[in-house]
């Protein structure tokens, strides 16, 4: 398909939007941003200048009001965020449904016969209650902050079997948050998140601790944008592009992140991996150092305790952005705290070498480097995604994570 098609995403804000790659990754049409203020939305959407126009908040409910025919779920939803122009009328679909049956069900999660809760009364509560309806959901129950059921009460919902987050408690920039405390539902088979910004919320990693089925919102993201671009060519295509489409936008925007034993090489491999891949590095140790003073300095004056709550201030700022090489300090492991810091928008990498190959000079806590690695061993493992060998070369070490990670260079 040649780019003759103009299509785009219609919003106020829409500075940390993935869509444009999402299409991208679908067709080979023009995809623009479209944020415009809201005395001007309504003018766009019935100007015509698009041949598939897609509508995230606060326009939904205006592009519903404007169209001349509705699909199926739009008029249930009395949402619209795919609009088409058709023998001159506004055509209004909801591709959000869509999207998030094929993301529960990619997961595993069956809403079939069970009892639901959404945390939520907004746009996104409604796609959640359509889908779980959609799906032959027992129960649905909707929790809002002044509802019958709210975050008062909310415990009371003993017999609940999914939880699906549509509030925005937990998306960046307020990462570390969850609405309620997933522990505290005995019957919890399923967790979904709507959040796909970090990739990890902390709904999420208490349905992990837990050992429940759990997904984030990307993969909806990027099915109802699946859908929406079938609408606008008029084409069907394959459901792989989904996958596609997920792992393209997870490739951008994780951070990979170096772990491993003082000496092992990190710093050194973190250069390179931002020398081949353009992005921005952070050494955790020199921010500290920069901030608050020489990290030996620190510990030798003021105690180890007390390194470790900088260093887990500056882990926090960093673990929740996007698009970095980060190398931390040898001992961000024994913090456990540091481990969904890290995580929530990263893959992590142990740099491994062999310890009489360790440099130790200048490293106060380094000075019995076999008792240090032994204390600290079963952490590492248990931070690290993947494990690298770093007794060839740096250059190969990094070669062996960018391969990982599926980057071409």
């Amino acid at each position: 398909m040649k780019k003759t098609m103009k299509c785009g995403l219609l919003g106020e804000r829409l500075g940390h939007s993935y869509s444009k790659q999402i299409h991208a990754c679908l067709a080979d049409y023009e995809y623009e941003l479209y944020g415009v203020p809201r005395e001007k939305a309504a003018e766009m959407i019935k100007s015509g200048e698009f041949d598939g126009l897609n509508v995230t908040i606060p326009y939904k409910e205006l592009a519903y009001s404007l169209c001349d025919w509705h699909d199926e779920f739009a008029a249930d939803a009395k949402s619209v965020n795919t609009v088409v122009r058709r023998d001159g009328k506004i055509c209004g679909y909801n591709t959000d449904v869509f999207g998030f049956i094929t993301m529960v069900e990619r997961a595993g999660i069956y809403f079939g016969g069970k009892n639901i809760a959404i945390l939520g009364s907004g746009g996104t509560s409604k796609t959640a209650y359509l889908a779980s309806k959609k799906m032959n959901a027992k129960k649905i129950t909707v929790v809002s902050r002044s509802g019958e059921v709210n975050y008062d009460n909310v415990y009371s919902l003993s017999d609940t079997e999914i939880i699906v987050n549509t509030t925005p408690v937990g998306m960046y920039p307020k990462n570390g948050e969850s609405p309620v405390d997933l522990a505290r539902f005995p019957k919890l088979c399923g967790a979904v998140d709507v959040i796909y910004n970090p990739a990890k919320t902390e709904f999420i990693f208490q349905a992990e601790a837990l050992s429940i089925p759990r997904v984030s919102g990307l993969s909806m993201l990027a099915a109802q944008a699946f859908r929406a671009c079938e609408i606008f060519t008029g084409k069907s295509l394959s459901p792989d592009l989904i996958d596609t489409a997920v792992k393209d936008v997870m490739r951008s925007t994780s951070n990979i992140i170096l772990i491993g034993m003082p000496g092992s090489g990190k710093s050194t491999i973190a250069v390179l991996l931002a020398e081949k891949t353009g992005r921005k590095l952070v050494d955790t140790d020199e921010e500290i150092r920069t901030r608050f003073g020489c990290p030996a300095d620190i510990i030798n004056t003021r105690g180890e305790d007390e390194f470790r709550k900088i260093e887990t201030e500056v882990v926090c700022e960093f673990g929740r952005e996007s698009g970095l090489i980060i190398s931390t300090g040898g001992g961000v492991v024994v913090k456990d705290r540091n481990l969904p810091l890290l995580s929530q928008n990263g893959r992590i990498y142990l740099i491994e070498r062999d310890l009489e190959r360790l440099a130790t000079d200048g490293r106060p806590l380094s000075v019995d480097i076999g008792k240090l690695y032994a204390e600290r061993k079963n952490a590492y493992l248990r931070f690290a995604d993947v494990k690298v060998d770093n007794n060839a070369s740096p250059e190969e070490a990094a070669k062996q994570i960018l391969k990982e990670f599926g980057f071409e260079i």
